[in-house]
């Protein structure tokens, strides 16, 4: 088939497929899936399983223990297995707790969607799948198509991470298909970030008769925090924030024991060990005397920076837009994803491919669906461009 005729092909064959997408949709953010939730992930992730299978592409299902499992689909393409691939990426899992796609279903009115995920991101995930659908359908690809669904990214990947970095080795490009900015943007740029859990031991006393039997690990963790906040610096793009805390036992013993979580987000450029080693000096500090923090689990996120063929991929996505009918430019991004870890390999990578939407992490979230469609379509032209 001619190559105009492909791309008009794929152009239609994807918005004729418009309201076969919001069902897809629907049915999927209608499933909590918390990153905790295993049980919740692995259902949405067989009802990807299910409709790929079903338009004939080959699937492969990595079984993880704690986190939910992690999808691939293969699209072959006319250079060969052994050719340099495309990867579409997305994650399954969201932020919200079990009961939230009951309370909050998918409801959607005048192109815009509501409900728990629909945004970030189960409607890049459903884009990336009916995009794979449509190379599998009518062809027209050189490179492969693989196509890699995560279940456990909001929690900084400890399951997925090396998987993804597999996916990504030999890749000539990357789609993460994390949302679309509400400006319309891709994002070219990403902060890194590291998110930490510490506790606190202090010694327990009766806080009114003998006070100064005790150390108070809430005191220790109440100093910890300012210093720990201190840290925040716009200069060099470094940002703390203590996000949870908790601790003591009543109100009238001096705290034996406090916990808390620390939110750390760093550029490309920061010093990403120092600034570690510093902020694990201030957990350990024994101040007041008698205390001891400890770090106890932690997940890090990588940057994202631009290279020159990461550029050059931004180049062919936005005259891909554009041939589509929307405008696009790139915008860095304070906020972390896995395209940091396909970055890392050296894949080419572009992120926030998705339809567009706002208010992440919160119920207010929206997709505006009525960019499913063009976005899917420009993600298309530019694996045609690769």
């Amino acid at each position: 088939m001619p190559e105009i005729d492909i791309r008009k092909a794929l152009l239609a064959w994807l918005r004729e497929h418009e309201q076969d997408m919001f069902a897809l949709l629907e049915e999927v953010v209608n499933i909590d899936c918390g990153s905790a939730n295993k049980v919740g992930v692995d259902r949405v992730g067989a009802i990807f399983r299910a409709h790929l299978e079903r338009a004939g592409i080959a699937t492969q299902v990595f079984p993880l223990e704690e986190h939910g499992d992690c999808l691939l689909a293969k699209v072959p393409g006319s250079a060969g297995a052994g050719a340099p691939h495309v990867l579409l990426l997305g994650h399954m899992d969201t932020v919200f707790p079990d009961g939230t796609a009951a309370a909050r279903p998918y409801r959607a009115e005048g192109g815009i969607a509501y409900g728990p995920g629909v945004a970030d991101m189960k409607a890049g995930l459903v884009m990336n799948t009916f995009v794979a659908q449509a190379f599998a359908t009518l062809g027209g690809n050189r490179a492969p198509i693989h196509v890699f669904y995560t279940g456990d990214e909001e929690i900084a990947s400890p399951s997925s991470h090396e998987l993804t970095r597999e996916m990504a080795r030999g890749a000539a490009t990357v789609l993460n298909a994390e949302p679309g900015r509400a400006s319309g943007n891709v994002v070219v740029a990403r902060k890194g970030g590291i998110f930490i859990d510490f506790e606190i031991e202090g010694v327990a006393a009766h806080a009114g008769a003998r006070p100064e039997k005790g150390a108070s690990a809430i005191d220790a963790l109440a100093r910890k925090v300012l210093q720990l906040h201190a840290l925040t610096d716009k200069t060099t793009g470094v940002s703390t924030n203590v996000g949870t805390v908790r601790g003591g036992v009543t109100v009238n013993m001096v705290a034996p024991h406090a916990a808390a979580q620390l939110d750390v987000r760093f550029t490309a450029d920061a010093d990403q060990e120092a600034l570690y080693r510093r902020i694990q000096d201030i957990i350990e500090e024994q101040v007041p005397a008698r205390t001891n923090g400890r770090i106890t689990h932690e997940g890090r996120f990588l940057p994202l920076s631009q290279t020159d063929a990461s550029r050059k991929l931004f180049d062919d996505y936005v005259k891909a837009a554009g041939e589509v009918g929307f405008t696009v430019a790139g915008e860095f991004a304070g906020g972390c994803a896995d395209s940091g870890i396909t970055a890392s390999v050296g894949a080419p990578t572009l992120c926030a491919t998705g339809p567009l939407g706002g208010d992440g992490h919160s119920p207010k979230e929206y997709c505006r669906i009525d960019t499913i469609v063009p976005r899917a379509q420009a993600t298309a032209l530019t694996i045609l461009a690769r």
